[in-house]
């Protein structure tokens, strides 16, 4: 079905150009006056998304006005603030804080069960093949994230995609996420994205990927060495999509070498602490002099 039909059928009028992207168009509209967003979803992944964020209710994402086949009606985001320009103007501890806090109310149980959804093995299944296909940094991701989901801790409904672009400002409702992937698994992993983000220049910028790992720990109740350990594991399924895709994995392999070596110094670090020697903190098989970043790309 078209935006017109959706359009007659639950009484909307255009309040914008509509926007097209790979996995859905979408039109602004107004519905009694109040600003909403049209979605009809082209992959079923968008379909199933709808859906889960029916589920939340709007405690955490945006409210879900109608919804119907492949078409979903959402809340608008109207507020002026953007996560975006606050992480590239010096604000970037506050923005990993305000998506800490968001991806709690979505972590939160709720009286209902839940529906379909993926579990991150199933997720990570195109990252081991990439690995044995191009080796080196891949390698070490496809073998962390091995060992994360053969022990899950804190299982719970994730997004799935939470990053900058995806928590929006919605005025006197405050911040809320759009876009989820409607995955079930351990809870550290719904931060990883945050550190591929908002762009190349603030993902890779020096002790960035440091700084905020300690800001989102903090702020998200983790440890620090396992999150690390989902960045690297995050950031080469990523890689392993674009290069699957013939596309530039610049950014996603970096923040991979990043997160490995702030790892191994955070693991010999711990060993000093313990009283342990310095074997222990490669025990994953890099060293921080063997972080050699990528040539990053445009994405």
């Amino acid at each position: 079905m078209t935006f017109d039909d959706y359009l007659a059928r639950w009484g909307l009028t255009p309040d914008g150009e509509p926007i097209a992207t790979r996995s859905s168009d979408l039109l602004p509209v107004r519905r009694a006056g109040v600003p909403a967003m049209l979605k009809i979803a082209k992959e079923a992944e968008e379909r199933w998304g709808g859906i889960l964020m029916g589920w939340w209710g709007g405690d955490g994402a945006a409210r879900v006005l109608a919804q119907e086949g492949d078409a979903l009606l959402l809340q608008r985001a109207t507020g002026e603030r953007s996560l975006i320009e606050m992480a590239r103007g010096g604000r970037d501890d506050e923005a990993s804080r305000i998506i800490c806090a968001v991806a709690a109310r979505l972590h939160a149980p709720r009286g209902c069960p839940p529906p379909a959804l993926i579990p991150l093995p199933r997720w990570f299944e195109a990252l081991e093949p990439a690995a044995a296909r191009h080796g080196g940094i891949l390698s070490l991701a496809a073998a962390t994230a091995r060992e994360l989901l053969a022990a899950p801790q804190e299982v719970v409904v994730l997004h799935g995609d939470i990053h900058h672009g995806n928590v929006l400002d919605f005025g006197p409702r405050g911040w809320l996420a759009i876009d989820p992937k409607r995955l079930v698994g351990e809870r550290g992993f719904d931060f990883a994205n945050l550190f591929c983000n908002p762009d190349l220049v603030v993902a890779t910028a020096p002790g960035r990927l440091a700084r905020q790992a300690t800001v989102v720990a903090e702020a998200a109740g983790l440890d620090r060495r396992r999150l690390l350990r989902w960045i690297l594991a995050w950031a080469g399924l990523s890689a392993a999509w674009h290069l699957e895709d013939g596309e530039e994995a610049g950014v996603a392999l970096t923040v991979a070498w990043l997160a490995a070596a702030e790892l191994a110094r955070a693991e010999e670090a711990g060993a000093r602490g313990a009283g342990g020697d310095a074997d222990g903190a490669v025990s994953r098989g890099v060293r921080p002099r063997a972080c050699r970043p990528r040539s990053p790309g445009p994405r």
